[in-house]
């Protein structure tokens, strides 16, 4: 049956909440969505994507943030896992499970320990498909997995491999993959931005319909999403600008969670910013030079009371 909820706008990845000791912060976790979805996040939530720390989640932790996720949400917006087993059956059974918790789409790295060829990632991906109803969403992200994708094999995913519907370019220079992979693929994809956002703007125009950043900046995410598709780039621009330098912040390999976390709690969202290892925490410095950026950003920056 063909899945009829489709994805685009601004689509935030949850961070995953920790207590001070280490556990999962369920109740923090609903605060997050409630935050959000305050804030604007009405197009879809993705849950266990590289700023949800899902890389390190135990599988009864996933299992139990993604049946409270869903439940919250309740079929406001799409809800849309991340996976990234290295495995192809593995993988395969992360996502038949993720399908049968509720969730409306996958988000799935390719294998990234012995990285296959194209026709292997064909094979991944189609079993996938196989065992699966809902969308697929390839996270072509070769800086984390080390897989490259060109455009061509994005291509022949999407034409080839039934429920591959979606791409998340996340392959530096993005702008310029977007159009290549638009080239090649036609309508048999659909294109979406992540990398927090950086460079949103150019790749909703060439051809992306939505992107997927962290959690603590989903207002000014989505007043520069309305401000493009209402056509008003001039104010759209202006905002990005003001918001450029904590996007940046954000993209340090390895402490732009900590970052995330120190906001939301900042906001009174989250209790804790705990992270969990190998995620690094700010040091004082840093956390100095967030409390400034918070201020840079000031005005286009709103909360939830």
């Amino acid at each position: 049956m063909a899945h009829t909820k489709r994805f685009g706008g601004v689509i935030p990845i949850l961070v995953t909440p920790f207590t001070d000791s280490g556990q999962v912060d369920m109740s923090g976790q609903l605060r997050v969505i409630d935050h959000l979805w305050a804030n604007g996040a009405t197009n879809g939530f993705g849950v266990f994507g590289n700023a949800g720390e899902g890389y390190t989640l135990l599988p009864d932790e996933r299992r139990a943030l993604l049946d409270a996720t869903v439940r919250r949400v309740d079929g406001r917006a799409p809800v849309i896992v991340g996976v990234g087993a290295t495995g192809t059956r593995a993988a395969v059974e992360s996502c038949r499970m993720a399908e049968g918790q509720g969730a409306d789409g996958l988000m799935v790295l390719p294998p990234y320990y012995l990285r296959p060829d194209g026709e292997g990632l064909m094979f991944f991906y189609g079993k996938i498909s196989d065992a699966v109803s809902i969308p697929i969403m390839v996270q072509d992200a070769p800086m984390l997995s080390g897989v490259p994708m060109p455009p061509a094999l994005l291509a022949r995913l999407g034409k080839e491999v039934e429920n591959v519907q979606y791409v998340k370019v996340e392959a530096p220079p993005t702008a310029p993959k977007i159009s290549a992979v638009v080239e090649a693929a036609g309508d048999s994809l659909t294109l979406l931005g992540g990398l927090n956002g950086q460079f949103m703007i150019e790749e909703w125009e060439r051809g992306a319909v939505g992107t997927m950043p962290a959690s603590d900046m989903t207002w000014v995410f989505c007043s520069i999403w309305r401000a493009m598709e209402s056509g008003d780039l001039e104010s759209a621009w202006n905002t990005f600008q003001r918001a450029l330098p904590l996007i940046r912040f954000e993209l340090q390999p390895g402490l732009g969670v900590s970052a995330v976390k120190q906001n939301l709690v900042h906001f009174g969202v989250l209790d804790c910013a705990a992270v969990r290892h190998p995620t690094r925490t700010l040091d004082a410095a840093g956390l100095r030079e967030l409390k400034a950026l918070r201020s840079v950003v000031g005005p286009v920056w709103r909360s939830c009371p």
